[in-house]
């Protein structure tokens, strides 16, 4: 198949075009949200830059949408309205927004032609998402292989904008766990973050932005990964550490409770707890190592590249075809 797709999130899309189809990845001269193409990232050939002025033109099989301005976006670019003339999924890679969360209406919850697929079982429970079909199509990684080492008695941890997110990223308890070990962290404005926690410089030690290989690199020499976040999607960087052979350090939030089992480190919504467990394999490296072993088989056997590929091939097949789309609407067939 041909799919148009936004390169919205670089991480997940890192997997999805490991695919055996053809990736049309949008393109502008701004290199905007709107036209990031491939953004320097190492991609098979088969994920193909495209300028945005030249979808009119192209052979697009079905679109996976991600932000429902998308839709608009694909007929302007396309002539083709997703669903109703363009076979099309819409993926949706986040929880809830906060405000009234048990009631919270999907955007596209009164689209019956669209199915949205969900990243998390999580998600696809706290969205309301009315007469929409839904999917759960659970994160897959390609396997960076056991790096662990371990040798570091830091703590690692990965946060986007941990200042401007605060209490949902958990940035908030990161002092507990600075109290515990030295925290190496990584991620889009980091800088923030000694001005905001007023950690002493060998407590908190600012990596930055790394690309990913330098992040693979450099994460599990940390004797430990902390994922402190309250209120958001399955961080892919905490399957990557799990594939990578680290343990692991999670609140027991969201969808963390099903990826994480409690050999594979510690998990539990009692701070209290992780700290101890931290404390632990701080001092027992052995220990720690043994439970970084049972992170990566559990990471290797639910979150494998082979079997997300295998999941989304399976709903692209049952999609329509444009022709078969076009034949319903004219009446040719019900």
């Amino acid at each position: 198949m041909r799919i148009l797709i936004w390169h919205v999130h670089g991480g997940w899309m890192d997997s999805f075009v490991q695919g055996r189809h053809d990736y049309l990845i949008p393109a502008n001269a701004q290199r905007d949200a709107w036209g990031l193409g491939r953004g320097g990232r190492n991609w098979p050939a088969s994920a193909i830059e495209v300028p945005t002025e030249a979808l009119r033109g192209e052979e697009i099989d079905a679109v996976v949408l991600q932000r429902p301005e998308e839709i608009a976006e694909v007929a302007r670019l396309t002539g083709r309205v997703p669903g109703r003339e363009l076979p099309a999924i819409y993926l949706e890679h986040n929880t809830p927004k906060a405000g009234n969360v048990p009631d919270s209406l999907h955007p596209l919850s009164g689209n019956r032609q669209i199915p949205i697929v969900h990243v998390t079982h999580f998600n696809e429970l706290f969205w309301d998402c009315g007469e929409a079909r839904t999917e759960v199509i659970e994160h897959g990684i390609v396997d960076p292989g056991h790096l662990y080492t371990g040798t570091s008695p830091t703590l690692g941890v990965a946060i986007n904008e941990p200042v401007r997110r605060w209490r949902v990223t958990g940035t908030d308890l990161l002092p507990r766990f600075a109290a515990i070990a030295p925290l190496e962290v990584y991620g889009i404005g980091t800088e923030k973050l000694p001005a905001a926690l007023g950690l002493d410089p060998d407590r908190l030690l600012i990596r930055g932005d790394l690309s990913p290989a330098g992040l693979r690199a450099a994460l599990p020499q940390a004797r430990a990964y902390l994922h402190p976040f309250r209120w958001t999607s399955l961080g892919l960087a905490l399957l990557e550490a799990m594939h990578m052979g680290m343990p692991v350090l999670a609140l027991g939030a969201t969808e963390a409770f099903r990826a994480v089992p409690p050999e594979a480190g510690a998990i539990s919504s009692d701070v209290g707890e992780l700290t101890a467990a931290a404390q632990l394999m701080l001092h027992e490296p052995a220990e720690a190592a043994a439970r970084g072993r049972a992170a990566r088989r559990f990471a290797l056997q639910h979150y494998s590249l082979d079997r997300f590929l295998a999941d989304w091939d399976r709903l692209l097949g049952q999609l329509p075809t444009s022709n078969h789309i076009k034949a319903m609407r004219e009446g040719f067939i019900s």
